[in-house]
Parts: C-alpha cells; structure tokens; sequence
C-alpha cells in the first residue's frame, strides 16, 4: 500500500484518532454516567425511551451529548470554510478538540452532563475533520461503517483475487482495531487515574496535530 500524499490521509494519524475515538467513548461511557460520545445512536435511542418514560431529566443527559455532537460538526465546516493561515484547518481543529479534552479532565463528577457535551463536541469535529484514510471513507469515531466497507472489500476480494481488495479490508479492521485498542486504553486509565484519564487522550490528540506538521508532497518527506 503506497503512502498516503496528505498527512491527514496517512496511516500513522488514522491510528492515533481511531485510539482517542475508542477513548472518548469509553471515557463517556465508564466514567461519566453511561453516556457515548461518539455512538450518537445510542444516545438518540436513549433519548427517546426517557421521554416514552416521562424522564425529561434523564433523557437530556442523552440528548445534550446528539446537539454538541452536531454543533462540532458545524463548527469543524466554518473552521474549514473560514480559516486561513499557514496551518491546515484540520490542525486547527485537532487542537481545539485537546484543548477542550483537558478542559473535560477538570469537570467535576456533579457535572458530567457538561463533560459529556464538551467531550461529543470534540467528537464531532474530529468526525467532520478526518473522513479519509488513503483516499477511503474511514471514520475514526466509530466502527460500524468501517465494519460494513471491510467486510464489503473481503467479498471484493473474494469474487475478483485483487490484492486491492485485501488490502482495504486489512485498513478498515485495522482501525477498528485500533479503536478497540483505544476502549482498553481508556478502561484502564481510568483505573489509575479517574476522571482526569480524559487528559490523555487529550495528548493523543496534541500528537496528532504534531503530526500534521510533516509535509509529504515535499520529496524525501
């Protein structure tokens, strides 16, 4: 597989975003109230058997993370459109959202409704930010298109022989493995370091936007 020409296409950066993907949501999930920060599906679902409950309360916990979610994707389009400098946008937004991850790592437990917001709004930016690894639909938030398009290219791969195939079905589990990776990660940091674990993945983020920092259409980059 040749390397990818943009860095926010590459390999390397898609491994570090799948991990902080998994992260972020067993961060949300374990330790601030059962709620996803990427899975807004989930969250959806919850929120509307909370309202079929009469639990107002109990469904805004679920709902508040679906708006924040969509405001990052919102706000991840008018960095895009907007911005100009000599940093990519998308390191713009890689940083906001480690910005914003360390500011989640100081809300306190009484508050996780805004740490779970915060947390979806990051999320959402990197998911509207990032859609592409070596030119393939490949989300870093989530896995079940990631599941649909692997196990799509393992039936490619099946009927024609081409190696092509094989290769993408390796790329797309091989991020959702990284985002499983990112789940442990996140699980065992919160063993040892509670709600502030957030603060890692915060640095997960911090060296991707380093990483952006390498130009590959320069030769020999």
């Amino acid at each position: 597989m040749e390397r990818a020409k943009q860095t926010s296409e590459s390999i390397e950066l898609g491994i570090v975003l799948a991990l902080a993907g998994g992260f972020m949501d067993a961060y949300s999930y374990v330790a601030r109230d059962g709620v996803f920060a990427n899975a807004q599906t989930g969250n959806i679902l919850l929120t509307g058997v909370h309202i079929s409950e009469g639990d107002y309360a109990l469904a805004l916990r679920f709902l508040a993370p679906v708006l924040c979610f969509s405001l990052g994707i919102m706000l991840s389009d008018l960095v895009h459109e907007r911005f100009s400098s000599r940093i990519h946008w998308r390191q713009v937004t890689v940083l906001v959202e480690a910005l914003i991850l360390l500011g989640v790592s100081f809300v306190p437990g009484d508050l996780n409704i805004l740490a779970n917001s915060l947390t979806s709004l990051a999320c959402g930016m990197q998911v509207e930010s990032f859609r592409k690894i070596h030119g393939h639909g490949i989300a870093t938030t989530m896995c079940i298109g990631n599941l649909r398009s692997a196990l799509q290219s393992v039936d490619d791969y099946i009927v024609t022989h081409k190696r092509g195939f094989l290769e993408n079905g390796v790329l797309y589990f091989g991020v959702i493995l990284c985002f499983v990776v990112g789940a442990i990660l996140g699980n065992w940091f919160i063993d040892l370091l509670s709600l502030r674990a957030i603060a890692v993945c915060a640095a997960l983020h911090f060296l991707a936007f380093l990483l952006m920092f390498i130009d590959r259409e320069r030769p020999g980059a």
